[in-house]
């Protein structure tokens, strides 16, 4: 980070202090707690149920503060995670100082951190989600030499009560302009108060989807991040998600990320993008083209697909979201630009740098090159995934495909270039490998998978069982049929998992 771009940050800690957030210590965080009047600390941390729960401190001295910030807090793990026994149940809490944020919903100044699980002998708790995340992507750039970058599409509904004004057709509300967007200034509001926690967000939009009832209505909304490392982005995402509820709270309306609302509308998403880098560079592209090391990335991705689901798509109602027609993948393939695919290769940069020369004939500078900003985007995943273990499943998959001897013939295998849904398409469809249909198959293809999660320590065999157990419990074989047509049997389906992850 450029001195220009710390005097520019949304973040007050980083302006006053002067540093980007990786170099915030304790010393400078005590600095800004007392000169900025601080009177509450929160820890934040994310537990099995991927929400991040709160621990509040009232300041009332330096040496309080001190002692907060160098040696956290004790809680209980067993009420945090199912897989921990209450006999030995007590976990530190530890702040991660880079994490830190001003608190804008907090009603005295606050700052909030999130934190770290660690034993009682001070060592990170090998099942905790961001202890795995850390692990996975050790793994991967142990074996290749490369870090991964990511970013997530939070896609989420506003519901609220009719507003009959300015209405907007069912399935035509993307980029949609206020007033017929409605809750345009929320989105905003959002997206500045994850600035100022951090986020580097790329941009916000509404979504297609638009639901109206005579006295409910359902509008959809998008916030799309720019790519960071891979712990930065799972921080960022668990943050934006809480925040969002916050504002919707604020506001007497209810955001959900929910990856389905109604049979027929548009579900919401959380596309997550990555890249490759190596050196501080975008690794994906080589003379022009997807790089070899892209495409192993993109094979890892296709071939852990339908176990990576068990952290992508976490609920009944995400398989409700994963059918055809909708901008949601069922077939495991990938291909350039395509929308119907499980991985897309999105239209990049390359050799378009005069374009701006054309739409502005005054234009003579010099122009920033920015065919380094290639990403893939890994399209399944929906609002009810952990985020911690959906981006350590990418990376230990992207292990994978650098592991795979036929990764490359994996990716030209399952290469398509046409719309899969398309009727004049179906033979290609039928010789495509599925997505899982349900969180029930989703934990059999955890458990026939699992070892290349478990190399390297990254999940712990304990992990893998309970997510399996927890996915089988919802015996959810054959949703869609057995609910097929059946409206107020999704109804209640869909309010009970309303607020997922």
């Amino acid at each position: 980070m450029h001195e220009t771009d710390v005097a520019m940050s949304a973040n007050p800690i980083v302006r006053e202090l002067g540093v980007p957030p990786e170099q915030f210590t304790r010393q400078g965080l005590m600095k800004f707690i007392e000169k900025s009047n601080i009177q509450m600390l929160n820890f934040r941390y994310a537990a099995g149920d991927g929400r991040l729960k709160t621990l509040n401190f009232i300041i009332t001295s330096r040496p309080q503060v001190d002692r907060i910030l160098s040696a956290g807090e004790r809680v209980d793990g067993s009420s945090l995670f199912s897989y921990i026994d209450a006999a030995s149940s007590d976990l530190y809490v530890v702040p991660r100082y880079r994490t830190a944020f001003v608190n804008p919903f907090a009603s005295v100044p606050t700052v909030d951190i999130l934190c770290s699980y660690y034993t009682k002998e001070g060592t990170p708790v090998p099942s905790a989600p961001e202890h795995i995340l850390r692990k996975a992507h050790r793994s991967l750039t142990q074996a290749t030499g490369l870090s991964l970058d990511a970013m997530g599409e939070l896609e989420f509904y506003v519901m609220f009560d009719s507003q009959h004004a300015y209405p907007t057709p069912a399935q035509k509300g993307y980029q949609e302009s206020a007033p017929f967007c409605k809750w345009e200034q929320l989105r905003c509001e959002a997206m500045q108060a994850i600035a100022r926690a951090g986020g580097q967000i790329k941009y916000g939009h509404s979504e297609v989807g638009n639901i109206s009832g005579e006295d409910r209505e359902m509008e959809q909304h998008e916030i799309e991040f720019s790519p960071v490392a891979l712990e930065d982005a799972a921080d960022q995402i668990a943050i934006a998600k809480w925040m969002l509820r916050m504002i919707g709270h604020k506001y007497g309306v209810t955001i959900t990320l929910a990856p389905k609302i109604m049979v027929g509308h548009a579900g919401s998403g959380l596309h997550i993008h990555s890249k490759l880098m190596k050196n501080g560079k975008n690794a994906m592209i080589e003379s022009g083209k997807l790089s070899e090391a892209a495409r192993k990335l993109i094979a890892g991705y296709l071939t852990l697909a339908p176990s990576l689901t068990s952290f992508a798509n976490t609920v009944p109602t995400s398989y409700l979201r994963l059918v055809p027609h909708q901008e949601a993948p069922t077939n495991i393939c990938w291909g350039d630009r395509n929308r119907s695919v499980l991985v897309r290769v999105p239209l990049g940069w390359l050799g378009v740098n005069d374009m701006v020369r054309h739409a502005n004939p005054n234009e003579t500078g010099d122009l920033p090159d920015y065919s380094d900003s290639q990403t893939v985007e890994f399209r399944c995943p929906d609002g009810s995934a952990n985020v911690y273990l959906l981006l350590a499943g990418l990376a230990v998959a992207a292990r994978h495909g650098f592991e795979m001897p036929d990764a490359l013939e994996v990716a030209d295998r399952l290469y398509v270039d046409v719309n899969i849904f398309s009727s004049e398409h179906k033979k290609v469809q039928a010789k495509l490998p599925q997505l899982p249909d349900s969180c029930y198959e989703s934990a059999q293809r955890l458990l026939e998978q699992r070892a290349i999660y478990e190399k390297d320590d990254v999940l712990p065999p304990g992990v893998i069982d309970e997510i399996a157990k927890a996915l089988q419990g919802y015996d959810d074989k054959g949703l869609s049929e057995r609910f097929y047509g059946k409206g107020i049997e999704i109804r209640r389906l869909v309010n009970e998992y309303l607020h997922c992850s």
